[in-house]
């Protein structure tokens, strides 16, 4: 039976090197399907992403497809995937398991952004949807992302349900190493082009929308971080006479060792640094990014001669306030998310304006299902947001989506500038109007789950309650999502659906400050966040308060702490 002879050499170098400490971290456990799909190192090894841990995923969700829900599988399944390496092949992996049980493909043959996959599977009505992405990760990692057939990532209990029918099908079929032949019966090969022209068309049409009359952008620089923003992005001002665009050069193609910064994550320190040294050489003070893959967005803005790069919470209220005074009345409540470690801002607002908040667990597999929720209930829920760069817009698709976010911020920023405010003086605006909210986020790298898991253990193990302080300050409540608390409510148990599988604690202060601590679904880190009114976040970071955390953390975290480039505040 064929195999990758690649990953096959890995295992038997390592075999014959007597390595047997880093043969039992690649073999003795499996990576682990969650709401996430798949995300992890390119290696070989039943732990790490490869070409039959690919294989495995995609036959164990071909057969549930076929097996649970028969009456979908006609319909087929959407397989994108991003320009990292190994991307296209495993994509192709994965569509030879629905091959073999006769589940139509919808291929998409080129590159592409992320938000195309949830696109195509409600303008394709198809039965599910793959992406071969790790967004914003380093280069060595990749991940298999899943949606259903409502166009959301999929949630418990599906993840559970397709995890165990992977366990029961781990052998590879026979086709399983074949390569993609074009082909064959199934597969419908020229699929991308007609879907990218519909996404930008829908791109277009919405952000028009929200406009009573479209005026064209200032001039701005355009970084897609070597992702694949750049192979779209032009396309998309073109359709709406954006000419004013100018690319970073050495970031415009994709290149899946993303030379230029240390993280592709608009959201790291320096990763917008080139781009602002070619806003500075061609004079120019406004910025928007993408991540690789383009699911996330980000703006930076010259104010008073220096860069002002704008949080997720930021650009998120800022979107808000946007569409929020372009909704017409069409008879429907109108509803608008954003998850748990969020600013508080989006409420107040929503609350202003007399429309329905709901708050959300982290992540858009929350924020997609919800909104769909809710749009059965009646509502119209147009935009939710996560601080993490993160914007969805259901005009166009359920999950995030950093080119929709880009075309209706330039759409705002327009308007905006007809009123005689950049970016940043509407911001301080709606800072006035609604109280100054910021945010300090920080994290640090826990070398896997495993590490992770004992680092909150030992934090809940600190027994905190409401009478316990940190620092100077009081803790007024305390809520653990992983084990199912919160003594905010009378009988104890939160609000949000409790998440086993991930780990998020979240401690109420006085003087209106919220503080979270959690586990990544994505990238080997714990995150700190201390989303509050901007007078009291220094005040927060005493000696004290940062020592608690500190001693929490160093029980169990010391070996990965010491080589972290990056740490808490303290």
């Amino acid at each position: 039976m064929a195999s990758d002879p690649q990953t096959r050499a890995e295992i038997e170098s390592l075999r014959d090197s007597n390595n047997n400490e880093e043969l039992e971290k690649r073999l003795a456990k499996r990576i682990q399907f969650g709401t996430a799909g798949l995300r992890g190192q390119m290696a070989a090894g039943f732990s790490c992403m490869n070409s039959l841990t690919v294989i495995q995923a995609s036959q164990g969700l071909a057969k549930y497809i076929a097996q649970k829900h028969p009456a979908l599988a006609s319909r087929g399944v959407v397989i994108g995937h991003d320009a990292r390496h190994n991307s296209a092949k495993f994509a192709a992996f994965a569509a030879n398991a629905f091959i073999a049980l006769k589940i139509p493909v919808w291929w998409y043959d080129k590159s592409g952004a992320t938000p195309l996959v949830p696109y195509g599977v409600i303008s394709l009505g198809a039965a599910a949807g793959i992406m071969i992405t790790a967004s914003h990760n380093p280069a060595l990692d990749n991940g298999y992302k899943v949606y259903f057939h409502n166009g959301a990532q999929i949630n418990s209990p599906i993840d559970v349900e397709i995890a165990q029918s992977i366990e029961e099908n781990l052998a590879p079929w026979p086709t399983a190493w074949n390569e993609l032949n074009p082909h064959v019966e199934g597969i419908k090969y020229d699929t991308y082009q007609d879907v990218l022209q519909k996404y930008i068309n829908s791109i277009t049409q919405y952000a028009l929308s929200t406009v009573s009359e479209w005026k064209t952008p200032k001039p701005f620089v355009y970084t897609p971080l070597h992702g694949v923003g750049g192979l779209i992005m032009p396309s998309i001002c073109s359709a709406t006479g954006i000419k004013d665009i100018l690319a970073v050069a050495k970031q415009v193609d994709p290149d899946p060792d993303f030379p230029t910064v240390a993280f592709p994550n608009p959201e790291e320190t320096g990763a917008l640094d080139l781009a602002m040294k070619t806003a500075d050489e061609n004079n120019r003070d406004l910025i928007i990014a993408n991540d690789p893959d383009a699911d996330r967005f980000a703006v930076a803005e010259k104010v008073n001669d220096s860069w002002f790069t704008f949080t997720g919470n930021h650009i998120g209220v800022l979107l808000a306030s946007h569409i929020i005074d372009s909704i017409g009345d069409d008879g429907r409540r109108i509803a608008v998310l954003n998850s748990a470690v969020s600013t508080g801002m989006l409420e107040k607002m929503a609350l202003a304006k007399g429309l329905h908040f709901e708050e959300t667990l982290t992540g858009f597999k929350w924020m997609g299902n919800i909104a769909r929720k809710l749009e059965k209930d009646g509502f119209k829920v147009p935009f939710a947001f996560e601080e993490a760069l993160g914007y969805m817009f259901t005009e166009v698709c359920y999950d995030k989506d950093g080119l929709t976010a880009a075309l209706v911020f330039l759409a705002a920023e327009a308007k905006w500038r007809a009123q005689g405010l950049t970016p940043y003086a509407k911001l301080q605006q709606l800072f006035k109007e609604y109280g100054h909210h910021e945010t300090m986020n920080s994290y640090f790298r826990s070398p896997n789950p495993v590490t992770t898991a004992a680092l909150f253990r030992s934090i809940r193990n600190g027994s905190f309650s409401e009478s316990k302080t940190l620092g100077s300050f009081k803790i007024l409540r305390w809520r653990d999502m992983t084990e199912g608390y919160d003594s905010g409510t009378p009988d104890g148990k939160p609000v949000l659906p409790v998440d086993s599988t991930s780990q998020m604690l979240t401690l109420w202060l006085d003087r209106d400050v919220k503080f979270t601590l959690r586990g990544s679904g994505t990238e080997p880190k714990v995150k700190c966040k201390f989303p509050s009114r901007e007078t009291v976040i220094s005040e927060l970071l005493t000696t004290e308060s940062k020592c608690t955390l500190r001693a929490a953390s160093r029980r169990e975290m010391r070996p990965s702490l010491q080589s972290a480039r990056h740490s808490l505040p303290y």
